[in-house]
């Protein structure tokens, strides 16, 4: 009978040992819950009454379990981060979605229209020009309808000072030909992207808000199985990105 009784008294304590490990699995549950919705938000537009209510309902149903929850593997702390991260990656989506609508005046200037293409990603908007546009085949000195491009795209540059701008030349996957003084398409991508980048600074743009890289065949828009695809694929990109305070 006591040996009964000893089994009856370890199960419970067993019991009530393991009891707690399921309020922790919650908490972990509900915060990652909290933040899920909070990027949701960030990506959407979402009427701010009612997120609010709905904010305001998941805060009550976590009343009195904020001390398990900040024991929890996600602190209070790291989830003020990531809403506030996300908080402010929904401001730059929006913001540069204003840029970008801006494109569209871009692109009916004289010299631009039927040329730049553009497209935007998650806060980012990139512009393409035809690489056959900006160069000579083979070459890497911009041709005078080169530079009136660039002049172009300059004064939007520096209509939009808040832009990083990160140039990118690419080429088709036909090698040089042997007579050429270029080793190879990286040499030629990168020097076509540099010489757009001192243009830029020719032209008074800070040397702070540009990069230039060469990426040659690398990230086709088409596959390189026509000249016409080739010529499509040979072209300069212009990223931009949004800067932030303090970077």
């Amino acid at each position: 009978m006591n040996d009964d009784n000893d089994r009856l008294i370890n199960l419970s304590d067993e019991e009530d040992d393991g009891g707690g490990e399921w309020l922790t699995t919650f908490a972990d549950l509900s915060m990652l819950l909290l933040v899920f919705f909070v990027l949701l938000y960030s990506m959407s537009t979402i009427d701010n009454e009612k997120f609010s209510d709905t904010f305001s309902s998941v805060t009550k149903a976590l009343q009195g379990k904020m001390q398990k929850i900040s024991t929890s593997k996600i602190t209070q702390n790291e989830a003020g981060v990531l809403i506030d991260q996300a908080l402010m990656r929904r401001q730059i989506i929006e913001s540069q979605r204003k840029v970008f609508a801006e494109v569209k005046t871009l692109q009916t200037k004289k010299g631009v229209e039927g040329l730049v293409s553009a497209n935007f990603e998650d806060g980012i908007i990139t512009l393409r020009v035809p690489g056959d546009v900006m160069f000579q085949s083979g070459r890497v000195k911009l041709t005078p309808k080169g530079v009136q491009m660039v002049l172009t795209l300059k004064e939007f540059f520096i209509k939009h000072k808040d832009q990083n701008i990160k140039i990118i030349g690419y080429t088709d996957n036909i090698r040089p030909s042997q007579g050429s003084r270029f080793h190879d398409n990286w040499e030629i991508s990168a020097m076509r992207a540099v010489n757009v980048l001192r243009e830029l600074l020719k032209m008074g743009l800070e040397s702070t808000r540009l990069t230039a890289t060469g990426l040659a065949y690398l990230n086709p828009l088409y596959p390189n199985t026509s000249e016409e695809y080739r010529a499509k694929n040979r072209r300069v990109e212009f990223v931009l990105e949004k800067r932030v305070s303090g970077k």
